[in-house]
């Protein structure tokens, strides 16, 4: 990257990337269509770090989320004693968390496919419409996200510079203290540190293999990794978990695990075939997909020689499949921590120089029973995120005739392996096609975001500011929905939970005389929980409501409501409408 050129078009990429990241920063997120941002959970999410800044206090009530995510809450706390509490403020910490994965991908493209694979990479991560919202959210996934990439990039340029794998184990563990979801990023690095390793000290396993030893750097690097993962841990443990255990463990197990979906053998089978057909995530990337798809089974293909930085790109896409199977497949945000690594596996694939896969005539190429589980799986990803689109809400009918035609497409490939390997072995991309085909993919994501800015609202933005023209600030307000109103304003929210969060005390909170809640679509959209509340008031009055936009409809609202029905300063049913 010492050229003008190079520089110069890092450089333009970082300008678009901060431009479609910080501009309309207070703008609500996009719901036609929708791409999984409950705009409500922000203000829950950093609900810590405002109490700090605004009380002096972490915990004002029994919502800590600062337990489940306490390196996202520093980093909000950091944020808002910097800039002040509010929407703008909040969203800095994910705008930068995106515009740091950006670099840090290009980096580690740089370092195991050289400088047009890290282009690629960078301009499409910049411009990846759902990565962007993402990035334009105040929510974890982002920084989650960007401290897996980090991980990544330091494991592949610790290849060059072993003592880089230090940063890459403190980072995993960092990603995940910023939600535990990372959980199967810290077992992919874990995974190869220790398989490299073991190739390293057990010459047996090498013969049997017929592997090479592994080179001494990359043996340096997975010990510094490990060294990394050991330290870093060690730290937060003695610093935050063992002086917090009940805590971390109620909101870290009992909250996130015991009670989320069923874990039954049909459970676990329906999350699997809804992995590419109840979201758009795989559909609006399809191109994406499919080279990433591709450079999976080569990489898989050539497993004995493979560089550590591509087996754990690998490892990243299987392992963090296999957790959604595990635990939820239904809920759009688990799909954001996929787009880095995709669009790594794709750049890999159109910026590299020579053969895509071995011969399966070479002695170093897999077998095609070792790539057929490989073939299924992201044939079906492949297929169902196109054929979705025909069975729009038939998700039954979609599995099925996804699966029919992934199955017939697995046996075609496999039947023709000798041939289909072979071909692959040929193909060589030129720099000019692959500028062309990232020139389009680009061109496709802008278009959506341009979509966006058309009909882009700041309905919640503009709810929360005339909710502070009517409370005082200090003003108890019952309900998520307080949290999700409560950055542009100094109320003090009660935020009530399933099981958790002032639930316990719901229905007897006296002391808080107003509640906050959806009227539209629906009473308590935000949860059902919200009733118990409602129905404990009879006599409960509404005060005033606001537009706010949630879904597609385009016609939410929310109401501020009078517990014990008292005649308020400002006239019962007024409205508040937002500007667009």
């Amino acid at each position: 990257m010492k050229h003008p050129a190079p520089i110069a078009i890092c450089l333009l990429i970082l300008a678009v990337a901060a431009t479609l990241r910080l501009s309309w920063l207070t703008a609500d997120p996009p719901t036609q269509p929708a791409i999984g941002i409950v705009w409500h959970d922000e203000g829950a999410w950093v609900h810590n770090a405002r109490n700090r800044v605004l009380w002096g206090e972490w915990r004002t009530d029994a919502w800590n989320p600062v337990f489940i995510a306490p390196v996202f809450t520093a980093l909000e706390y950091a944020a808002f004693s910097t800039f002040g509490v509010g929407t703008w403020q909040a969203r800095t910490v994910p705008v930068v968390s995106g515009l740091a994965a950006i670099v840090l991908l290009a980096a580690g493209l740089g370092a195991i496919g050289g400088r047009l694979a890290a282009l690629i990479g960078g301009a499409l991560l910049s411009a990846n419409y759902v990565f962007v919202m993402w990035n334009r959210a105040a929510l974890m996934e982002s920084t989650m996200t960007a401290f897996i990439v980090a991980s990544w990039a330091a494991y592949a340029m610790a290849e060059r510079r072993p003592r880089l794998g230090l940063f890459a184990g403190i980072a995993v563990v960092l990603a995940w203290f910023t939600k535990a979801a990372a959980a199967f990023f810290l077992g992919a690095l874990l995974l190869d540190a220790i398989w490299t390793l073991a190739v390293w000290r057990v010459h047996p396993l090498r013969r049997l293999l017929r592997i090479d030893a592994p080179s001494s750097a990359n043996v340096r690097a997975a010990m510094w990794t490990l060294g990394g993962i050991v330290v870093a841990a060690g730290v937060i443990l003695a610093v935050f978990v063992l002086p917090h255990w009940s805590e971390y463990q109620f909101y870290n197990w009992q909250m996130t695990v015991t009670r989320k979906p069923s874990y039954t053998i049909k459970a676990l089978m329906d999350r699997a075939s809804w992995l590419p057909i109840v979201h758009d995530y795989f559909t609006r990337m399809w191109l994406v997909v499919f080279l990433a798809a591709l450079a999976i089974i080569t990489i898989v293909l050539r497993w004995r020689t493979a560089r550590p930085a591509e087996r754990v790109l690998v490892l990243w896409v299987v392992l963090g499949l296999s957790e959604l199977v595990v635990h939820d497949a239904g809920n759009e945000r688990r799909y954001v921590m996929f787009i880095p690594a995709f669009i790594a596996l794709a750049a890999l694939t159109l910026g590299r120089s020579g053969p895509a896969a071995p011969r399966a005539t070479e002695p170093a190429a897999a077998s095609r029973w070792t790539v057929m589980p490989f073939v299924f799986v992201f044939a079906y990803l492949i297929v169902g995120s196109l054929l979705r689109l025909t069975q729009l809400g038939e998700v039954g009918r979609a599995v099925r005739l996804s699966a029919a035609v992934a199955t017939i497409v697995s046996v075609v490939l496999l039947w023709r392996w000798r041939s289909v390997s072979d071909w692959l072995s040929r193909q060589q991309l030129t720099a000019g096609g692959a500028l062309i085909l990232t020139a389009m993919l680009v061109s496709g994501d802008l278009i959506q975001y341009w979509q966006w800015v058309r009909t882009r609202t700041f309905e919640n933005y503009q709810a929360s500011l005339m909710l502070g023209e009517h409370l005082a600030p200090g003003t108890l307000v019952h309900g998520k929905l307080a949290n999700g109103l409560s950055l542009e304003n100094r109320i003090r929210p009660i935020f009530v939970g399933r099981g958790f969060g002032n639930y316990e005390d719901r229905a007897t909170r006296d002391d808080v005389r107003y509640i906050l809640t959806y009227v539209a679509p629906r009473v308590g959209y935000e949860g059902s929980v919200i009733l118990d509340v409602l129905d404990a008031y009879p006599n409960r009055s509404i005060i005033m409501t606001f537009d706010v936009a949630e879904t597609a409809t385009g016609h939410d609202r929310a109401a501020l409501i009078d517990k014990f029905g008292a005649t308020a300063s400002t006239n019962p049913q007024t409205t508040g409408r937002a500007t667009h």
